[in-house]
Formats: structure tokens, C-alpha cells, sequence
């Protein structure tokens, strides 16, 4: 302890792939934390990444890191579908924790993991990086001050190409929940109910297509309208299968707020900033192990949502919304992440689009997670 307001962060991170390195590396050199122990089943990545970080410990087995006298915060960083058992043993354990959204792909999962972090009253954020970006900040700040009344309509649409859903789908056979929604069209979900932070969902009327991902798995898009229990109306749309030579590296979304006396367009494409060169501008979004089969020539800059690079360190969203969590870990300090609830709530929503999409009729919310069972 420095002195009676902060505390040494002792780390672990579960999990040492793409996200995990970053949140690693920002870990390094931040003077709250005191201790850095990592985990991954990929002993090669994880000594890889223990090595570049400087961190003090690795192992293949969370349990064991996790219930080490050293840690006291952890992050979970591994794959989509396997948040569950990690969460838990931190929960158990008594850690901050900051998890990578979602919570589960199990809506009756995700609900567990919710109840438990509820009962323990343990600090627990969920990673909606997009939170941190000053363009929605600004935004967030204009709703709040009521600079154009009471919000009435919200248009979203993203577009993504294809290989966020390639990369996902080729590290798991469980697909049934990796669909454009649940993996990405979360974002845009929890910053629409971020913005319209009060109003609730009562109905959702969703269409999907699979036509150039269905045989991966996964759906192309999904297509809805959300009804507020205030009588708002806001549309989702997301789009991840855009040839992979689209020049967004990941995301590119446009949000459209009508409010009762003004109207705020936001245009988070990033074609402000283009690059063209002869030299291949590389994937974008690239997992270890993954590599497009075809070559990207131009790129719409900024546009990969964590962050960009300068001088072997990441600069953007994801370094102020780790460093941030770290001082809400080390000294209390008070932040916007996303909570437990926002995350269990956002995987009902994106689920609740996929079912309406599947049954071909509105879906009524809140559900109860056991219906995507049925």
C-alpha cells in the first residue's frame, strides 16, 4: 500500500491473445501495478507475452493464478465462450474484475455470472471499450445536459468486413451465439443504451442473412427495431460480412439521435483519414493465427477500435479505459465502464435480435434467458 487512499494492484490476466497483450502491456508501465501474472493454454503466446510485458508469473491453469496470495484484480481475456469458469473462480476469490464482454454466450450463463458477482459484491466492470471515446464522451455529455430534449428516435448502422467473423469462427466449433450481434453488434447496443441511459427496451423485431457466412456458421446481418418503453424507436443494423479488402479494420458505425429539440449525427466511419500505398496495409484485426487470404491496399485509419500504434505502444480508447480501471482499482477513482448488468443486459438484446430474426416475429422484454433455450 503507497499510502491510506491507494492500493498495489496485484494482476492477473487470463488469457494472452490479441486483447490480453494490450491490456499487458499498459499494465507494465503503470505505477499501480505491482504484480503481473498471466495465463493461457497456448504455453508459446503466454511465455511470449510474459516475456515482453516483464510480468512475474505464468501458467497454464487459472485456478491456480487466480488463488495465488499476489492477486487481488484479474482480467478475463479468452475466447467468446470461455468467460464462465475464470469469472467464477475470481468472483470466489474476492478480485476486481474486469471481463471482456460478454459475460457468457449462454444467456443462462450469463445470468449466473451476474447473480454471483451481485452476491459477492465484488467490483466487476465488462470491456465496451467504445465508452472512452472522446466523440461519444462529448455526445454522453450533450444527452445529459438535455442540449436537444427528450431523445424520440435513434438510427444505428455498422459495418464491418469479414474478418472479425472468419478469425472468431475458426477458433471454436461452438458458433450457435457467435453471430454479428452478440460478438460485435454489442458494442453498438451497449453505446445506444448508454446514450438513452433511462429508457428500456419492450419489443424488438429482427431479420437476418446468411448468404456469404452461412457455411462458417454465423449469420451475414441482422436488421431490427426496438421499441422503449417510452414509446422511442431506435434501429440496430450491423453488417459484418463486407468483403475483407473494405478498408475499415474493424468497425465503422454511424449513430443518428433525434431528440424533441435538436438532433445529434454522429459519423464514427473513419474515412476522414485514408491511406493507399502499394505496400499491403496488413489485416486489421489479426488474432494469432489468423491471416486473410487477400491483400488490403487501402485503410480507413483509426478505425481499429482499441487504438493505433506509435513508437511500440498503443495509443487510443482501450489504454485510457484500462488505465482508468486501474486507478478504480488502485484509489476508488470513479469511472463509466460498463457494468455487470449493462453486460448481461446487452447479450439479451443482441440475443433477443437473433431470436426474433430466427422465429420470423417480435420478441417481448425483457426475456427470460431460458426462452433461447426453448
Amino acid at each position: 500500500m503507497s499510502d491510506n487512499n491507494t492500493k498495489e494492484i496485484g494482476l492477473a490476466i487470463i488469457g494472452s491473445g490479441t486483447i490480453g497483450r494490450i491490456r499487458a502491456m499498459i499494465a507494465k508501465d503503470h505505477p499501480g501495478v505491482g504484480w503481473i501474472g498471466l495465463c493461457d493454454i497456448n504455453e508459446e503466446v503466454g511465455q511470449k507475452l510474459t516475456e515482453d510485458s516483464g510480468a512475474d508469473y505464468f501458467t497454464g491453469s487459472y485456478e491456480e493464478l487466480l488463488r495465488r496470495p499476489e492477486v487481488n484484480a484479474a482480467i478475463i481475456a479468452t475466447d467468446e465462450n470461455f468467460h464462465v469458469g475464470p469469472t467464477l473462480t475470481a468472483i470466489e476469490q474476492g478480485h476486481d474484475l474486469f471481463i471482456e464482454k460478454p459475460l457468457a454466450t449462454d444467456a443462462e450463463e450469463s445470468l449466473t455470472v451476474l447473480k454471483a458477482i451481485e452476491a459477492s459484491g465484488v467490483d466487476a466492470v465488462v470491456g465496451y471499450t467504445q465508452r472512452f471515446r472522446r466523440r461519444f464522451l462529448a455526445t454522453k455529455q450533450k444527452l445529459v445536459s438535455g442540449q436537444i430534449g427528450d431523445v424520440t428516435a435513434v438510427v444505428t448502422r455498422a459495418f464491418m468486413n469479414r474478418m472479425v467473423p472468419i478469425a472468431t469462427t475458426r477458433r471454436t466449433d461452438i458458433r450457435e451465439n457467435l453471430t454479428p450481434m452478440v460478438v460485435s453488434g454489442t458494442h453498438a447496443v451497449d453505446m445506444c443504451m448508454w446514450l438513452m441511459e433511462g429508457k428500456s427496451p419492450v419489443s424488438v423485431y429482427a431479420q437476418s442473412s446468411d448468404k456469404a457466412l452461412g457455411d462458417i456458421g454465423t449469420k451475414d446481418a441482422t436488421f431490427g427495431v426496438f421499441t422503449m418503453d417510452d414509446g422511442t424507436i431506435w434501429s440496430m443494423n450491423i453488417s459484418w460480412a463486407l468483403p475483407i479488402v473494405w478498408p475499415g479494420a474493424v468497425y465503422g458505425l454511424e449513430i443518428g439521435i433525434v431528440g424533441t429539440t435538436g438532433v445529434i449525427d454522429i459519423e464514427d466511419t473513419h474515412r476522414d483519414t485514408v491511406v493507399a500505398s502499394e505496400t499491403p496495409q496488413g489485416a486489421g484485426y489479426s488474432p494469432d493465427g489468423f491471416k486473410p487470404e487477400v491483400l488490403r491496399h487501402v485503410d480507413f485509419m483509426t478505425s481499429y477500435p482499441p487504438g493505433d500504434m506509435y513508437d511500440g505502444q498503443l495509443w487510443g480508447p482501450m489504454r485510457e479505459e484500462t488505465n482508468s480501471w486501474y486507478a478504480r482499482v488502485g484509489s476508488g477513482m470513479k469511472t463509466h465502464h460498463a457494468t455487470a448488468a449493462d453486460g448481461h443486459r446487452n447479450l439479451m438484446l443482441t440475443m433477443a435480435m437473433d431470436l426474433s430474426a430466427e422465429r420470423g416475429e417480435p420478441v417481448s422484454l425483457p426475456i427470460d434467458p431460458a426462452e433461447f433455450r426453448r
